[in-house]
């Protein structure tokens, strides 16, 4: 119970600062810079959705960039649409489309093009989900399966050239619900809705986490036939928590757009997806603010590096990424709870030695 409190503490004050730090950035930062964060804030919603499935779950999803790209897509779609004055986008005439498909009808409209943002990556997770655990698919078989998804998604949205955009994807937009991306209030009023959605992610997930119904996920990764022997359906509670997280991997996409600017199929690849795992693992896993710490600091090292060293940031990149691995296996959430729990049980082991030796003192001794 002390570990556990000890731990609820680290996070809270991890939490508070890491609040304090975001808040202060626009004072702190340059306009370039405070775009980045915000880039960066918004794929830790991602990662704390990512967190939720590995983590508390022990589904390694390899995929996840396709719940991210399309949320982005959706949200991408009408910011299209609203910046075509003929109501065509201009690739499709280039392509030879002349008359908007029928599935990007709902897109011109910003409300449903937020909500399909979300459903989307739910439905298509929902499915996904759905027919692999109940087939008990799971451990490598299941981010194999996650893979495959990205190369079909990407492959068809970039074959399809006149209706997704192909290899460019979606850009050249510029307005969304009449306000100018551009304008740096604008984007800095955007920052301030991806730290809001940054929060409730993060009260959602450690809600979710510490309820009842977050310990079952973590009972069906330890010992899932043991879950299921004493009255628990496993499926359900996978694919509950697997839609959860592909919803978040879309409203990361749609934060992700407002501020980017752009999406194409290359966002939602392999590797991408590869690195959303990397951002989880280098915070810690099943720590939720962990995905935040190791999003902001993966992304904020790729950056830097590859401007100080356009020519061997790869290789930095993996050294970072060896170094935690090797060094720091429980990520750099987990290394600090350990740490603190050291500390904490020294003191407790203390406190009861001189507190015994102080008894000892003063108890009278026996008469002969």
């Amino acid at each position: 119970m002390m570990l556990q409190s000890s731990g609820t503490k680290t996070k809270l004050i991890l939490s508070l600062v890491l609040l304090a730090l975001m808040l202060l950035a626009p004072m702190l930062l340059s306009e370039f810079r405070l775009s980045l964060l915000g880039k960066f804030l918004a794929f830790a919603v991602l990662a704390m959705g990512l967190d939720l499935i590995w983590g508390y779950t022990g589904i390694l999803s390899l995929g996840h960039g396709v719940y991210f790209g399309l949320g982005a897509y959706c949200m991408a779609m009408h910011l299209k649409l609203a910046a075509s004055p003929d109501g065509l986008p201009d690739f499709m005439s280039w392509s030879g489309v002349e008359q908007l498909p029928w599935f990007w009808t709902p897109f011109q409209s910003a409300g449903a093009a937020l909500l399909l943002a979300v459903l989307v990556p739910v439905i298509v997770a929902f499915v996904l989900g759905y027919l692999t655990f109940r087939n008990r698919i799971r451990g490598t078989f299941f981010s194999i399966l996650s893979q495959a998804l990205v190369i079909i998604t990407v492959t068809l949205f970039v074959g399809q050239q006149g209706y997704t955009g192909g290899t460019n994807g979606l850009t050249n937009f510029d307005t969304f619900l009449g306000l100018k991306l551009g304008d740096p209030s604008v984007k800095l009023m955007l920052y301030y809705v991806t730290i809001a959605a940054v929060g409730l992610t993060l009260l959602l997930s450690l809600w979710l986490a510490s309820s009842r119904l977050g310990k079952i996920p973590v009972a069906v990764r330890d010992a899932e036939n043991r879950v299921r022997f004493i009255g628990y359906n496993p499926v359900a509670y996978k694919v509950f928590i697997y839609c959860v997280s592909a919803g978040l991997a879309g409203i990361a996409g749609i934060l992700f757009v407002l501020q980017e600017g752009i999406i194409s199929p290359a966002q939602m690849g392999i590797v991408p997806s590869i690195e959303m795992v990397l951002w989880v693992a280098i915070g810690g896993r099943a720590t939720v603010i962990g995905a935040i710490i190791g999003t902001v600091i993966t992304n904020a090292a790729k950056t830097t590096f590859s401007e100080a060293y356009p020519e061997f940031w790869p290789f930095l990149m993996g050294a970072l990424f060896v170094v935690v691995t090797l060094f720091f296996p429980k990520g750099i959430v987990g290394t600090l709870q350990e740490l603190a729990d050291k500390w904490r049980a020294g003191r407790t082991r203390s406190t009861q030695v001189l507190g015994s030796k102080a008894l000892a003192y003063s108890e009278p001794s026996k008469p002969q």
